[in-house]
């Protein structure tokens, strides 16, 4: 019974850690962020990111809704241009394979299986957001979220959606005084 519940709590807990979206962010502590008014996209660096055109999309479209949501307004003369870059990462997870056989035990000569471990690989996506001050053509602000990638099209959007609404949940950085 021990054995069955912590299997289980070993997969929910596999399952959630994959789930969530990691985000660190980074900012010039000069920058007046109050300042900042309106965005644009910097097409020139947006052309350049090796996506399909609807994962581009799907990007784009979360990062206008969740500036619309902080007050900035999107406009032809920005305050901030924005870009992103994205990366896919490999990551390979082990666990316990408390398994299968028979006999008297692991130590048991009658034990049968190929291993001890289990492996599993996942897909995840790196999406790198960087706020660039369009009078001096400075990064001020840049923030990276990391999570498993998505299938289908409705799951893409949802995780991406995901990735962009964590990501941008940082800014404007919280500034001491």
């Amino acid at each position: 019974m021990r054995f069955i519940c912590f299997s289980m709590l070993a997969s929910l807990f596999l399952l959630t850690s994959c789930a969530t979206v990691q985000v660190k962010s980074d900012y010039d502590t000069k920058a007046v962020f109050a300042n900042y008014k309106s965005f644009g996209f910097y097409k020139t660096g947006i052309d350049k990111v090796d996506i399909n055109d609807l994962d581009k999309k799907r990007i784009l479209r979360a990062i206008d809704k969740n500036l619309a949501e902080k007050g900035l307004v999107k406009s032809n003369t920005p305050d901030l241009l924005i870009n992103f870059t994205t990366k896919a990462e490999k990551n390979v997870q082990v666990a316990p394979n408390y398994g299968y056989g028979f006999g008297w035990g692991w130590w048991s000569p009658f034990w049968y299986g190929n291993n001890f471990y289990n492996t599993y690989e996942t897909i995840e996506g790196v999406l790198v957001i960087d706020l660039i001050d369009a009078e001096k053509n400075e990064l001020i602000w840049q923030g990276i979220g990391k999570a498993p990638l998505a299938d289908g099209p409705e799951a893409k959007t949802e995780r991406i959606n995901e990735i962009v609404t964590a990501v941008l949940a940082k800014y404007p950085p919280e500034i001491e005084k």
